[in-house]
């Protein structure tokens, strides 16, 4: 499957911005879907999962309440969208895919169990 992801810009602090993932190749109803995120300097990090018939959200507590994951299979898209946005969430923003199902938070949140990788759409957060 090829992921594309988009949506990402500038936008001041408590701002909001939806980012999408769409898919082709394969219909995404076979895949968990992730987003994960890296800032200038760190490590890529989690931000959400939803499985695959979208039953089971998991977030990272630094974007809990503030984002949400959800996904239309019918159209082969996956969406975050992101409120309350703060500089701090400034970074490249990927999505990912996932055949492996029937995991729990602490194997969603990391990223060598993701099959496919989309190109990254970048977050700018300006105070």
């Amino acid at each position: 499957v090829q992921l594309q992801a988009s949506g990402g810009g500038l936008v001041q602090a408590g701002g909001s911005l939806r980012l999408s993932c769409a898919a082709s190749g394969r219909t995404i109803a076979s895949y968990a879907m992730g987003w994960f995120r890296q800032a200038p300097g760190k490590e890529r990090e989690f931000v959400a999962t939803i499985t695959r018939n979208g039953e089971s959200t998991y977030y990272a507590d630094s974007v809990e309440g503030r984002f949400t994951i959800f996904r239309d299979n019918a159209k082969n898209t996956v969406y975050l969208q992101l409120n309350s946005l703060e500089p701090e969430d400034t970074a490249v923003y990927y999505c990912a895919a996932t055949t492996l199902i029937n995991m729990g938070y602490n194997d969603y949140a990391a990223s060598t169990v993701y099959d496919y990788w989309g190109q990254g759409t970048l977050v700018t957060v300006s105070s």
